[in-house]
């Protein structure tokens, strides 16, 4: 039985990628090509190879998007690996949605944490209380990390 090919990022992905985090944090920030295995079931036992682009916002956190197949994309964030985080939806056959998304959630993760911790003027939380600065109580950023090795 043929091996199956690792899929590999093109390009345009890579472009496309580059250009979103510039646009993000104003400057160049450099990102990595990176071949990776993961899990694509949590309940798979042998990981999946596959390529991927990684950086770090240069304040402790890194970021991974993986290509799992052509046109499917998986992302993350990380500060350590008991500290991951995904954007709530599994994958994304568009790799600009996903990066997007990615530094969305990230974006919303530090705020949130700023607010826990009596940053940008609130009051600090108190254990157990949920932050509302949008009308919302839930954490609904928290979301399941994808897995990977």
């Amino acid at each position: 039985m043929a091996k199956a090919r690792k899929p590999v990022l093109s390009e345009t992905e890579t472009w496309t990628v580059e250009t979103t985090i510039k646009e993000r944090y104003g400057e160049t920030r450099p990102a990595e090509i990176v071949d990776s295995e993961i899990r694509l079931h949590p309940d798979d036992r042998t990981p999946t190879p596959c390529q991927g682009i990684f950086w770090n916002d240069g304040k402790g956190c890194h970021f991974v998007i993986f290509k799992i197949a052509d046109g499917r994309f998986r992302c993350q964030f990380y500060y350590r690996a008991y500290e991951q985080y995904g954007t709530g939806k599994l994958e994304y056959d568009d790799i600009g949605d996903c990066v997007v998304t990615l530094l969305q959630v990230q974006a919303d993760h530090e705020r949130k944490q700023a607010q826990r911790q009596g940053k940008e003027g609130e009051p600090a939380l108190q254990p157990g209380q949920q932050p509302k600065p949008d009308g919302q109580s839930d954490e609904s950023w928290y979301y399941e990390p994808v897995i990977w090795e």
